[in-house]
């Protein structure tokens, strides 16, 4: 898939939280064009994240921008889920969270080399199956 933004929580988040220091920039990437794609875990990652921030309404407004059709889902199939597992295995020391290893397995099946997020420490250090390294935005 082509003209997509694989797209981590704490793109999503700021995005969404006005309050937060990263939001313009994040806004502003999300607003950019390509189509917002995430992989259905980073749903429930952006829920949790709001609500031990106290703010318990970023998980609906997500939910608003998935039935709207400005985000879209992407569920994992069993390969993405080997994939997950294997990253895991392979990158145990940083941790990579499962929700991560899901970025990257999506961002992998659909060829894309590009992934917002501002997690750098964590996903500068993967090497993905398709190309040498991702482009880390914004």
């Amino acid at each position: 898939m082509r003209n997509t933004l694989v797209t981590d929580t704490g793109v999503v988040y700021a995005a969404l939280v006005r309050k937060d220091e990263n939001h313009a920039r994040c806004r502003a990437l999300l607003a950019s064009g390509p189509v917002v794609t995430i992989p259905a875990p980073v749903i429930g990652e952006v829920d949790w994240l709001g609500r031990t921030r106290g703010r318990s309404e970023v998980g609906d407004l997500l939910l608003g921008s998935v039935v709207d059709g400005s985000v879209l889902v992407v569920d994992l199939d069993v390969e993405d889920w080997r994939r997950v597992r294997a990253l895991g295995n392979r990158y145990a020391d940083l941790p990579l969270s499962v929700v991560d290893a899901a970025i990257v397995a999506v961002a992998e099946r659909l060829e894309e080399d590009t992934i917002a997020t501002l997690d750098r420490r964590h996903f500068a250090l993967i090497r993905p199956a398709h190309v040498p390294a991702f482009t880390l935005v914004p």
